[in-house]
């Protein structure tokens, strides 16, 4: 249950914490979904409040754009701004359904523009060079690799590699069962070599780690509990230190080389957003110009008119 501080006058934090219960019990929004929109809330409350405004029924569209604004200078990315953009709107909506308010203060507002960035990948040898950086005669090793293996094989989100349990795994038949952001389920194809290091570290790895109260976890830290997502980074990053990558590797890099290097290959691009989970295929899309990017770069590279240059 999540409870707003005390300094946010009481109207405001009685209906933040009411809407953050019915978007994660009714509208079943992940954990990290629901927290960042109670953050923007109280964030914004606390801002309401030093403009007087201390309930949800006397709050303007004009009180909302100064908040955005005063946030502006703060060196917020623009995707942060249009998310608590995105999480005032949700809030409009939700007084309107609970006829709290009669209209909907956010119809005016405007968010800031997005310019969508292209997103780094690795190549295929840079890949390759990443996975084969675990140490396979540790527990820690097989437990390493079996992770590289399926976040590459299968573009899975960083979150929900961490949460994965036993029972979504079927490496027989070469998937896994995935529960994504609103608890949307999806099936991944796992691909041959990820379900090899998989199988491996479950004979051999991951008892290692398994203590008195570990769960149905699939990937365990010292503590026999779920990996979490952070140490998940400190793996990613310490095995590119191995394997002399001078990019700055982050664990979103490998969804993006797994979307493009799919896409190079001939993928069609509605099957590379299923398997991703994007609800909007112009999500997807952002691929293409990655792979754009990499044919102009390798037509000035080797076209001999261009070398002449």
């Amino acid at each position: 249950m999540y409870r707003c501080s005390s300094r946010i006058p009481e109207l405001l934090a009685e209906l933040i914490e009411a809407f953050t219960v019915h978007i994660e019990l009714e509208k079943g929004l992940s954990s990290n979904s629901v927290s960042g929109y109670f953050s923007d809330l109280e964030q914004c409350a606390g801002f309401l409040k030093s403009l007087g405004v201390v309930d949800w029924t006397s709050v303007r569209s004009e009180h909302i754009s100064l908040w955005i604004s005063s946030l502006s200078g703060d060196d917020y990315a623009v995707a942060s701004l249009a998310r608590k953009l995105t999480s005032l709107r949700l809030m409009a909506r939700f007084l309107v359904r609970e006829n709290i308010r009669n209209d909907d203060f956010s119809e005016l507002l405007s968010g800031p523009k997005m310019t969508r960035r292209i997103p780094q990948t690795l190549n295929v040898e840079e890949v390759e060079r990443l996975l084969n950086a675990p140490d396979l005669n540790t527990p820690y090793g097989l437990r390493d690799k079996a992770m590289l293996e399926l976040f590459y094989s299968s573009g899975l989100r960083v979150t929900e590699l961490a949460t994965l349990e036993l029972h979504q795994l079927d490496l027989e038949n070469g998937y896994l069962r995935v529960f994504g952001k609103g608890s949307k389920e999806r099936l991944v194809p796992i691909g041959s070599k990820a379900a090899e290091s998989i199988q491996a570290y479950l004979d051999s790895g991951r008892s290692f780690f398994v203590k008195a109260h570990t769960g149905s976890d699939l990937f365990l830290s010292e503590r026999g509990k779920a990996i979490s997502r952070k140490m998940l980074w400190v793996i990613i990053k310490r095995c590119a230190l191995v394997a002399g990558i001078e990019k700055p590797v982050k664990p979103h890099l490998l969804r993006h080389s797994f979307a493009t290097h799919l896409l190079s290959g001939g993928a069609d691009l509605r099957a590379i957003q299923e398997m991703l989970g994007h609800a909007d295929i112009s999500t997807t899309q952002i691929y293409t110009a990655v792979e754009e990017k990499r044919l102009i770069e390798q037509h000035d590279q080797y076209h001999p008119r261009n070398r002449l240059e």
